[in-house]
């Protein structure tokens, strides 16, 4: 009888194991939803133990925290990059737009600060309030224009985007609309200043 013996698992550093632990709660959101984000379904992605996880974040809240602040950043700086070279070519804002809209909705973003709030964890939010506030007014100095507030694009955007992925699809479906309307006319409002 022959033994088969188990796989070796490397030796993580700790930054290693977080990383991994927050890459793999990120595909866990995207692929299955905010309630998938959990210590033993993340250990279990990636071949640790429920404890190896808690020991880094504390608890599930502490995850999904670690998780909403990774992606505050990650956007907030893919988008500072995009409104920065829209500035440099004078190009409509559509890059910004779809970075807006694809955070929140194929990136899992929406769907994880909505069951946040919803579970009563609003608090867990501030990471994404802080760095859009920050990215806003870092991108107001020497840019701001009193008829057109950028904090009044920025609100109108992340509403528009979260909205959309929250309720998009059954609205348009329902509307009769195409279901990149809410894009569409997000494009429309950053180009032309509507509703400023």
């Amino acid at each position: 009888m022959s033994v088969t013996p188990l796989p070796i698992r490397k030796r993580l550093s700790p930054e290693e194991s977080r990383d991994a632990a927050l890459e793999a709660a990120r595909a866990l959101l995207v692929e299955v939803g905010p309630q998938a984000v959990t210590l033993k379904a993340v250990a279990s992605r990636i071949g640790r133990t429920h404890a190896n996880v808690l020991h880094h974040f504390g608890s599930a809240a502490g995850l999904q925290q670690a998780l909403i602040e990774r992606m505050a950043n990650f956007i907030t700086s893919t988008i500072r990059d995009a409104v920065l070279r829209q500035r440099d070519t004078d190009q409509e804002p559509g890059e910004v737009v779809d970075l807006a809209f694809e955070a929140f909705g194929e990136g899992g973003a929406g769907a994880l600060a909505s069951w946040m709030i919803l579970s009563g964890n609003e608090d867990a939010l501030d990471p994404i309030l802080k760095a859009i506030h920050d990215l806003v007014d870092e991108l107001a100095a020497d840019h701001s224009k009193p008829d057109r507030p950028i904090q009044d694009d920025t609100l109108q955007l992340v509403l528009m985007a979260l909205g959309d992925a929250l309720f998009g699809g059954p609205l348009t479906r329902a509307l009769g609309l195409p279901r990149d309307r809410a894009r569409t006319l997000a494009r429309a409002m950053m180009r032309d200043g509507r509703g400023s």
